[in-house]
This record gives C-alpha cells, sequence and structure tokens, in this order.
C-alpha cells in the first residue's frame, strides 16, 4: 500500500466518521491553543478548519477555544 492509497484509506474512513474527525480536530485545536502563545490562535483555528475540510469533516464547526 503506497502513501495516496493509505490517505485515499484515511479520507473515506474519515468521510464515514465525520462527527468523530470534528471532535478529534476540535480536541487538538483546544490543545494546540492551550500550549501556543494568545497571537497563534487564529492560526491554529485556520488549520483546524482546513484539517476538518480536507477530511470531509465540517470546517465549519472549527470551534475557537478562549484560554
Amino acid at each position: 500500500m503506497g502513501l495516496n492509497d493509505a490517505l485515499n484509506k484515511a479520507k473515506d474512513l474519515a468521510g464515514e466518521h465525520p462527527d468523530q474527525v470534528n471532535q478529534a480536530i476540535d480536541g487538538a485545536n483546544a490543545k494546540a491553543q492551550d500550549a501556543a502563545p494568545d497571537q497563534f490562535d487564529s492560526s491554529i483555528d485556520g488549520a483546524a478548519g482546513k484539517a476538518q475540510g480536507a477530511l470531509g469533516g465540517n470546517a465549519d464547526a472549527a470551534e475557537t477555544t478562549e484560554k
């Protein structure tokens, strides 16, 4: 199995479980915002939104987390 095959399989699985994808990305988003200085919050939110969009999740569901 090549890298493209693994990526496509991951996208397929993520598409079958969008709620779990969104929950995992939101959790990672919150942890990253806790660990990084406040000046990076908008960049972290943007990355979370792109990740959700790329994996078939709801990019609009990227939550902003207050510190």
